[in-house]
């Protein structure tokens, strides 16, 4: 095959939701991702930026609480960087487990 025949049996995607149909996950039966004090999400930090520029939406805020939806994970270490309290910890998912990319 060609490199334009093999480009034409790709996907072509233009939403960022189209792209993200395009993920599939192997999840852990234990979390890679731990928010480390959840009174400082609470008291520190009003705009709850990690609800925001998480690709993957894995974290939601629910009453007191951050909730940590790791198994929709998209492995871009964006939280470990933008949360300004540096109160989350990521680590890589186990061997086998995470994020797995696939064309169609």
């Amino acid at each position: 095959m060609e490199g334009d025949e093999i480009m034409s049996l790709v996907p072509r995607t233009n939403t960022l939701e189209e792209k993200q149909y395009l993920l599939r996950y192997r999840a852990d039966s234990q979390s890679h991702l731990h928010v480390l004090n959840n009174d400082v999400c609470a008291t520190s930090c009003p705009d709850k930026l990690c609800t925001l520029f998480c690709p993957g939406e894995v974290y939601k805020w629910e009453g007191k609480r951050m909730s940590v939806g790791y198994e929709g994970c998209h492995e871009c270490g964006s939280c470990r960087i933008g949360c300004p309290y540096e109160n989350i910890k990521w680590e890589y998912p186990k061997g086998g487990h995470g994020i797995v990319f696939r064309l169609a």
